[in-house]
């Protein structure tokens, strides 16, 4: 769980606010029993469409720009899309011709097996209590596969009065009155309703899987360096202390983490695989510079923060949010600025590690790196407790704003992917691609079980049992579908797979990148629209289209 969850932060970002529920019966489509899908090994790491010289790259994307962002499940901002009460907040109208998604039907709004009816939260109650989003609990509110456990396991029903903690938030969710930009990039580009985290579990796995799909390979350090038993890294760790990561520990190789036990990475990540073909990249992240320098007897100090919507200072950075910090190959420990704007992208004293204002910086220069993710300032980063689905909004179109009026739209693929769930409520089970069986993690199955007992975990590693929960995935291109429904089975994992095969670098050792569903039916390789969405970064409505 995340560090700030003892937080409580008011609910109401303006007065008076009152939760209501849905007054109309939402039109949905059968789906059976709900089956997500399944997915084998890809052969070849997966098909890309259009083939030929593309300076470098497999498809016509010649830019990825990944923003990464906190804590929500698919049903908490998308459960009745595209229907939205318009009761309050900014007035949502969909296309006529809007696909359906798996979302939450009449009876899952009205005759819930979680025994609480999920409750639609107004654009007024942006702010609220953080769930529990741990390992276990998260296996057990699914419950083998039935998702009728989520008050009793990751529901947070403690925070006093005039926090929005009652009991049963952990099903509540918003519709596009509040997270009405994201709802009006789906009516846009291409949504996938069948995304899942790659793994059950907090922020640090979910950010680790996005960039090696791999939380093997995992070592806790004290302060001394010295390596420990912690219950962060579980498993069979070996000789040398070596586990499976499963929850939020900050990184080893940065002077911005929490004093006392740290957790650094083995093995390789996207960054690795992008350095060895010699493509630009880089991970920028709000609050990343130094607010004070490191000395050759000091560590750097990030102490930059910002208020959130409720007017709460929040601090920008978070350790335990920066994967590549974990690895020594790719972490930039001092927090080290580049020596100049052209450094951007490539190897140099910043080890492709940056503030996020260089990000921006990239795109007016024209320097914007092959690679790019974006992770916003804790207070727009969408984790509940202390960020929302306002302030995130306003990260987010800010963002996609700024890539669409440069020249790089008409080579760019924006993906909107999250780190986990949080805990909140979703009724569709994950499919089940690799099991585990430790007693003392695992109980999606029952007591010690994770999956089926027929399937031998990637490279015999346990604690990685997944897919977790299911999450938002948008794409935002001028060769994304518009508005356009995937509902293929896709995972953080094949975001990082999408990079590989785009720049044609490989794959990673142990990595579930090999299961990674394709991120490409969510493009038509062969039409390129100049259209530009723009929206307001306060109301998320369209501006110009």
């Amino acid at each position: 769980m995340h560090a700030k969850t003892k937080r409580r932060v008011a609910v109401t970002a303006t007065a008076g606010a009152v939760a209501v529920g849905l007054s109309f019966a939402l039109a949905q489509p059968s789906f059976g029993s709900q089956n997500p899908g399944t997915i084998t090994p890809q052969s070849s790491g997966g098909s890309i469409v259009l083939t030929g010289a593309h300076a470098g790259t497999t498809t016509p994307i010649q830019h990825v720009v990944v923003l990464f962002d906190e804590n929500i499940s698919f049903d908490h901002y998308f459960g009745t899309y595209p229907n939205a009460a318009n009761t309050d907040g900014t007035t949502f109208k969909a296309k006529s011709n809007t696909p359906s998604v798996n979302g939450l039907t009449t009876s899952l709004l009205e005759n819930n097996p979680n025994g609480a009816n999920p409750t639609r939260l107004t654009s007024a109650q942006a702010l609220t209590c953080d769930q529990g989003h741990s390992d276990t609990p998260e296996q057990k509110a699914y419950d083998m596969g039935l998702a009728d456990k989520f008050p009793q396991n990751t529901g947070v029903d403690t925070c006093s009065s005039p926090d929005q903690g009652v009991p049963g938030l952990v099903m509540d969710y918003y519709d596009g009155n509040t997270v009405t930009g994201l709802w009006n990039y789906a009516q846009n580009y291409a949504m996938s309703d069948n995304s899942y985290d790659t793994t059950f579990g907090p922020s640090t796995p979910g950010a680790i899987n996005l960039i090696s799909g791999q939380t093997y390979g995992a070592e806790v350090v004290d302060s001394t360096g010295t390596p420990i038993s912690d219950a962060a890294v579980v498993g069979s760790p070996n000789s040398s202390n070596l586990g499976t990561d499963i929850a939020d520990m900050d990184g080893y190789y940065d002077d911005c983490s929490r004093a006392g036990n740290t957790m650094k990475m083995t093995g390789t990540n996207v960054g690795d695989l992008l350095n060895q073909k010699h493509v630009t990249w880089g991970w920028f992240q709000g609050g990343f510079g130094a607010t004070t320098a490191a000395t050759s007897t000091t560590k750097a100090v990030c102490g930059a923060t910002h208020n959130n919507v409720g007017g709460a200072t929040i601090a920008d950075y978070s350790a335990h949010h920066e994967p590549f910090q974990y690895y020594a190959s790719t972490a930039n420990p001092h927090h080290t600025a580049p020596a100049t704007e052209a450094e951007v992208g490539h190897n140099g004293q910043a080890n492709h590690q940056y503030d996020l204002s260089y990000f921006y910086q990239s795109i007016k220069s024209g320097n914007l790196p092959s690679v790019s993710y974006v992770k916003q300032a804790e207070y727009q980063d969408g984790h509940a407790g202390y960020s929302d689905p306002l302030d995130e909004q306003t990260g987010i179109v800010n963002t996609i704003n700024a890539i669409e009026s440069s020249k790089y739209w008409s080579s760019t693929a924006i993906v909107i992917a999250y780190d986990d769930s949080d805990g909140w409520y979703d009724h569709q089970a994950p499919p089940n691609v690799n099991s585990s069986s430790d007693p003392a993690v695992d109980a999606l199955d029952g007591t010690g079980q994770c999956g089926s007992t027929a399937r031998t975990p990637l490279a015999g590693e346990q604690d990685r049992c997944g897919y977790g929960p299911r999450t938002p995935l948008l794409v935002i291109s001028p060769y994304a579908k518009s508005n356009y429904v995937d509902h293929s089975v896709t995972d953080q994992s094949s975001v990082l797979s999408f990079i590989e095969q785009n720049w044609s670098t490989g794959t990673i050792t142990g990595s579930l990148d090999q299961y990674a569903g394709s991120l490409n039916s969510m493009f038509d390789f062969n039409k390129q629209s100049a259209r530009r969405v723009l929206l307001s970064p306060t109301s998320g409505a369209v501006l110009r289209d």
